[in-house]
């Protein structure tokens, strides 16, 4: 069996959410001791969890795990970054030695964090908190030609699924994804524009820094890249061997190993969303399982949730990508669920209509 036929069947055992489920969660919240919907977002939120767990209340979630996958890009190569590809091994050694804004953060969340070599330029050291599964030593440049084989993509998807599993096999009930690699806003836009249809200039943003002129350029590497490829939205795996990136393909993967084990997944910026597009087109379903934590500036990220139908939990002007989104919204998804199973009823405080 192929690699992209062992995808297709993980694809295939991935369930729907269980809309009964999310009903009787909108239903216990009517008899909550509150005014109906006065709760806001967060009712819903509550039924979305119901509806991943298959259950009303759904678990509290209590040991939420990020994951950020990272690979560097051969299109760093044309100048669309502010930053060389070293830096991305830097970033990594820096999470792994807790010290970079995602571990921060993530502890304010009680969060661990793992990070995921599927796509570094260079060979990392060995770590607790590095998972190695490289499948090869950074993207292609994706203007020149194909960001990776088929197999590969695929290879890269399936190590996301793994690292899901492995997560929630160690007690994770929560997951984030989140991303790092130099230039990786470039073929984010390139996902995104291919998915969704919008022009290049639309969904081209700074990334980690650069002028109006800079971003233009970036733009026309999008389009040049999108002009040589004409990639096939239908075709998932093909679309995301064009003009993906490694780290996009495992965070895709990511989703649909969540959805397979029906845990929550929290997505973070432009890379999570694209990387969500690219994991809706192998699997509808597994897009259930998966909420937006916040609204990266990146134009990006905003064409991408709306053509995802996300609305995000939060929108504080980040663009750092890491999970530092995902991981500020895991309260507010916690919360949720202890509002739907801690709460008492009217009737069990006594209060008839």
């Amino acid at each position: 069996m192929s690699v992209e036929d062992a995808l297709a069947c993980i694809c295939a055992e991935i369930k729907p959410v269980d809309e009964d489920a999310a009903a009787t969660a909108r239903a216990r919240h009517d008899q909550l001791l509150k005014p109906p919907g006065s709760l806001g977002r967060l009712e819903e939120l509550g039924a979305w969890l119901a509806a991943v767990a298959g259950k009303c209340p759904p678990p509290l979630p209590e040991r939420p795990a990020v994951l950020v996958c990272a690979g560097d890009h051969g299109v760093v190569s044309r100048g669309i970054s502010a930053w060389p590809s070293e830096v991305t091994a830097v970033m990594v050694g820096e999470f792994c030695a807790d010290r970079a804004a995602v571990n921060a953060l993530a502890r304010t969340a009680g969060a661990s964090v793992s990070v995921l070599d599927v796509g570094v330029g260079v060979e990392l050291p060995a770590h607790p908190l590095l998972k190695r599964s490289k499948v090869r030593a950074g993207a292609a440049d994706l203007a020149a030609g194909p960001a990776m084989s088929r197999e590969e993509a695929a290879r890269a998807v399936v190590c996301g699924v793994d690292l899901a599993e492995q997560l929630v096999a160690n007690g994770a009930d929560m997951l984030i994804g989140g991303d790092m690699g130099i230039g990786n806003t470039t073929p984010a836009a390139c996902l995104i524009a291919a998915f969704t249809g919008h022009p290049a200039e639309e969904v081209t943003g700074p990334g980690a820094g650069g002028d109006a002129a800079a971003v233009a350029h970036k733009a026309e590497v999008v389009r040049a890249a999108l002009a040589l490829h004409a990639p096939d939205s239908a075709d998932g795996i093909g679309t995301l061997a064009a003009v993906g990136g490694l780290e996009h393909a495992a965070i895709a993967g990511f989703i649909l190993g969540a959805a397979r084990e029906q845990v929550p997944l929290i997505l973070d910026g432009v890379s999570t969303v694209a990387a969500a597009l690219v994991a809706r087109a192998l699997s509808p379903a597994a897009l259930g399982y998966a909420v937006a934590g916040h609204r990266s500036t990146e134009p990006g990220a905003s064409a991408a949730l709306e053509a995802l139908g996300l609305d995000p939990l939060l929108e504080l002007g980040m663009r750092l990508g890491e999970a530092t989104g995902g991981v500020l919204a895991a309260p507010i998804v916690r919360a949720a669920a202890a509002a739907l199973t801690e709460m008492a009823t009217f009737e069990e405080a006594g209060i008839t209509a």
